[in-house]
């Protein structure tokens, strides 16, 4: 018998970063925390990230056609909580509202401004591509997460 619990657990031996997904959403601008983001492609610029079908933001980011992706630095753990857990939007302190969609957070190690690329369902999740469309990033401790506890990424150099 397949052990789903347990088979969490191992999954959870993969240190992963921490990110927040913001798109404008009809209901505003939204947050979801993630850590299933990889990148696919230089050429074209492609990166994916997994939505839960049972998360209560499914229909928002399921059907938004330009978002954000922040890599999280290490002092924004209450942030990954709040759009992991709790209240999924934006105050206007949290994001830079003079700037066309989507939502960017003030904070964020790395930024990457996407366009919606694909959408497939596998099993439980949808899993989303975005084509790049802009950039930024800074220096910094990121935020991680491995076997259920935060952690810090730092550069050894």
């Amino acid at each position: 018998m397949f052990d789903v619990a347990d088979y969490r657990r191992a999954l959870g031996g993969f240190a992963t970063g921490v990110c927040v997904v913001t798109a404008k959403t009809p209901g505003g601008a939204y947050g979801i925390t993630v850590n299933s983001f990889t990148s696919v492609s230089l050429k074209p610029p492609l990166v994916l990230w997994c939505l839960d079908d049972r998360s209560d933001r499914y229909q928002a980011f399921a059907e938004a056609e330009r978002y954000a992706i922040h890599v999280l630095p290490v002092e924004d753990r209450d942030m990954s909580d709040r759009f992991a857990w709790g209240a999924c939007r934006l105050t206007d302190e949290e994001f830079e509202s003079d700037v066309p969609e989507p939502p960017r957070l003030r904070n964020a190690l790395v930024r990457l401004d996407c366009r919606a690329y694909s959408r497939t369902t596998m099993g439980d999740h949808l899993v989303i591509v975005g084509e790049v469309m802009g950039f930024e990033h800074r220096t910094g401790a990121a935020l991680t997460y491995y076997r259920g506890k935060y952690g810090v990424a730092e550069s050894l150099t």
